[in-house]
Formats: C-alpha cells, structure tokens, sequence
C-alpha cells in the first residue's frame, strides 16, 4: 500500500485497552487501522517501522503555548510560528495552539493574522491549531506576568473584531468582571472555548461564569484566588466543579508536585490538562529575554521578572507528563490523556485527534521506558525522528 506507513512491535495505548505488543498502520493523515499482536500478514504497507517495544500514544497537544528556541507568536511573523512548531515537534506535540499575551489591539491583532495565515501543517513541525487568546481582558491584581499596562475589561469592538478573524480557539479572561460575560457567552455561541485566567473570582463568580459556559481553568492555582474553607475562590471553584478542565504546568515550578497530586485527586484523569506556557527561552541557554517591552531572565528553567514573578515557563510536554505520573504515583496507562485527549475535547477536537482509534488523525509520539521522545508523527507525516 504506497503511501503508507506501518508501527509494529510497539507497545499501544488505545482508550480502551494498552496491548503490550501490537501495531497500527497509517494511511495518508489517518490512522486506518491497528491491533494486538502482529499486523495481519496480508498488510502490505509503504513504509515498515519497527518500533522495537516503544510506547506509541497519541501526539501530545499543547493548548496554551507561547513560544521557544527564540520565538513568540507575539512575533508575529511566519518564520516564528514555523521555529515553534519544529522546537514542540522534537519533544512529542503534535499539534498546538499559539498563545497571545496581552498588549495594544494592534499588536493582538497583528499575532492573530499571523497565526490565521500561518494555521495548519507546518514543515517538519506541529500542526498549529489556531490561537489561544490570553488576556487582554483580565483583572490587574493577579496580573502575574502580563501587562497591567495594556489590561482592560472587554470592549465589544475590539473584542468581535478579534472573534471575526476566525483563528481564535480559547479565550482566557477574568470572568468576575461583568463587562465581560457578554463575550462568555459569544465565545461559547462561536464554539470557542472560554477559560478563567489571571482572576480574583469568587466562587459563586466562578459558579455564574460556569453557567455562561466557562468551561476552562488557565494554569491552575497559578494567578487566581486561592482556596480557603469559609471563601473556596477560584481555586475551589476548579476543583469542586466537573464543567471546569484544569490547565497544569507540570514544571515543579509553578506547582508543588503534592498541589499536582491534590489536583489530580480532585479532578481524575479527565479533567486535567497538561500544558507548557512555553515562552521564548524554551530550549534556549539562560539569560536574558525579551517579552513585549521588558527583559525576563531564565535561570535554571525558571522564568523570571526582575522582581521575581515567573513569566511562562520552559517546560516540555514530554517532561509535563513525566512530572505528573512522578508527582501522582500513577501510570502513562492512566494519565495519558492529560497530554493529548483532554486538550482535543476542550478544543472541540476530540473527533479528529487525542487518541489512537481507526479514523482519526495520525497524531502519534513514540516514546521510550522514561518517556524521551524516539519519533513524533503529525497528521501523518514524520516530524521528528530518526527516520524523518
């Protein structure tokens, strides 16, 4: 069969059962069929690998990432969103989103286009989803990182003229503001995905964003009102309620691996999400980088303003999930859907990609026994590996 490509002796993980020894073939961008044990012998196939008892899971899905090896989609140019989607390519992502920070409309605007010219397969790198808005619409006292210079509560205009571009995938905004729910409620309508993000939110805020179709926590416990018994806040308001998927940065930066753990408890496998907020030192030597108009410094795989504040991360998705089932105790049998299925369903996705069943995308990472990334396939094409 020209044209396609043939996985055997590899250890598969399916949503229904792991086979410790089975296969899976590859036809054009689809995974067109797989099993246990050996491939049928009347398969013919363009391409054999023998995966020699690597794990094959699905292609990681990085949701909210910024940027790496230099670049930003801040950047704004093609050249960036290509050096991205390579970089992720080599650490198991399959497919991402490129995420904004906030700053003037016209620099949103700009990123936006690029990403909207840019979206779909990229040359031997991930497939770029769309964008993932992060702000400008958030609230200044738990700023983190982003500007509170160009923060703001969402104008109609502004706002809608991003919407109409059509490459907006998740918005992250503050939801305890009213002049913000009306695009809540647009988001949702448009089938974008809305997540609570750098907020102060009560929980019954939390609880009436739910109701407009929040569905999202951004970088959970980081840049939200913490958890308390007589106020549960933000956080509280994650775990206590199923409508809300938890981003994770699995970095033992941002969270404890004993926060990770609770976190896990409270949510189970499926509503966490593992993602990178990767920004431009990823995979760059430390020192000094810049974000918007000011200089952050990465030191030791820390993000870091002047004054302290971690601003993104240069963590991988490969490490992520390896920091998880560390932190958990639990197995990649159990928590791989932390890093491909749970993104796919909050993107609206899960049809097409998150994990390995006959029909959909040929998004797949073959990882070894410590989970370093051997080969990443992204829609059917190899974008790393030694074979690519």
């Amino acid at each position: 069969m020209a044209g396609t490509l043939l996985f055997r002796d590899a250890r598969v993980i399916t949503p229904v059962r792991t086979w410790a020894r089975g296969w899976l073939l590859v036809d054009g961008a689809r995974i067109a069929l797989l099993g246990p044990g050996d491939p049928p012998l009347s398969l013919a196939a363009g391409r054999v690998i023998d995966a020699a008892g690597l794990t094959l899971i699905p292609g990681f899905i990085d949701a909210h990432a910024h940027g790496a090896a230099g670049h930003e989609a801040m950047d704004a140019t093609p050249n960036a969103l290509q050096g991205m989607a390579r970089y992720y390519a080599r650490h198991g992502v399959s497919a991402f989103c490129a995420a904004t920070w906030t700053d003037s409309g016209e620099r949103i605007h700009a990123a936006l286009s690029a990403i909207g010219e840019a979206q779909g397969s990229q040359p031997d790198g991930a497939t770029l989803l769309g964008a993932y808005l992060e702000g400008p619409y958030l609230n200044p006292i738990r700023c983190g990182a982003q500007s509170t210079k160009h923060i703001r509560r969402a104008d109609r205009d502004e706002a809608q003229a991003f919407l109409e571009m059509g490459v907006i995938r998740q918005v992250a905004l503050a939801p305890e503001f009213e002049e913000n729910h009306w695009l809540i409620e647009t988001c949702v309508a448009r089938g974008i995905t809305v997540s609570a993000a750098h907020t102060a939110a009560t929980y019954d805020q939390m609880r009436h964003a739910v109701s407009l179709g929040l569905s999202q926590a951004t970088h959970t416990y980081n840049a939200m009102t913490g958890l308390h018994h007589r106020e549960p806040g933000t956080l509280g308001a994650v775990m206590a309620l199923p409508e809300i998927c938890a981003e994770l940065i699995a970095d033992n930066i941002h969270v404890h691996p004993a926060a990770m753990r609770i976190l896990v408890a409270a949510k189970g496998r499926d509503g966490v999400m593992l993602i990178t907020d990767a920004m431009r030192g990823a995979g760059m030597p430390d020192g000094e980088y810049e974000i918007d108009e000011r200089t952050v410094v990465v030191r030791d795989g820390a993000v870091l303003l002047p004054d302290g504040t971690l601003a993104g991360s240069t963590l991988t998705m490969e490490r992520a999930l390896r920091n998880l089932i560390e932190a958990t105790g639990q197995t990649l049998d159990t928590l791989w859907p932390c890093s491909s299925l749970n993104a796919a369903r909050q993107l609206g996705l899960a049809h097409r990609k998150g994990s390995l069943e006959a029909g959909k995308d040929a998004d797949l990472v073959l990882l070894d026994d410590t989970l370093n990334v051997r080969m990443t396939i992204a829609e059917g094409q190899i974008v790393f590996g030694a074979q690519a």
